[in-house]
């Protein structure tokens, strides 16, 4: 299970060298427990706060979502499954999307990312 935090904190370093910012945090309830042993732990306080300003929600897999700014105004977001094995969604929202309609693609990409990862 630390493998899978580690996972996280190097995923997370490795985008934000790339310009993205890390807006969501998806974590199985496994690991979510463990993050918060991480932080209850007098010996790593540091691991565990590199995520207490962004959205985390307990979901059946464990990801990160990731934004920057693209081309002509639009925005990049990318989905990244934590696993062994690198895998994401991209998608491109233009300028003028609503967020309602940003979100219903959002969670379409989730329910992608889940059945993606349970053919494993």
């Amino acid at each position: 299970m630390a493998e899978t935090l580690h996972q996280f904190r190097e995923t997370t370093a490795t985008y934000r060298r790339h310009g993205w910012q890390l807006k969501r945090v998806l974590m199985r309830a496994e690991t979510l427990a463990q993050l918060r042993d991480v932080k209850d732990s007098s010996t790593t306080p540091g691991d565990a706060a590199r995520f207490e300003d962004v959205i985390i929600r307990e979901a059946p897999i464990d990801a990160l979502w990731f934004a920057r700014a693209s081309h002509g105004e639009r925005e990049a977001w990318e989905l990244r499954l934590i696993a062994d094995v690198p895998y994401a969604l991209f998608e491109l929202f233009e300028a003028d999307e609503a967020e309602e309609e940003r979100e219903d693609v959002r969670r379409e990409m989730e329910v992608r990312l889940r059945d993606y990862a349970a053919r494993d």
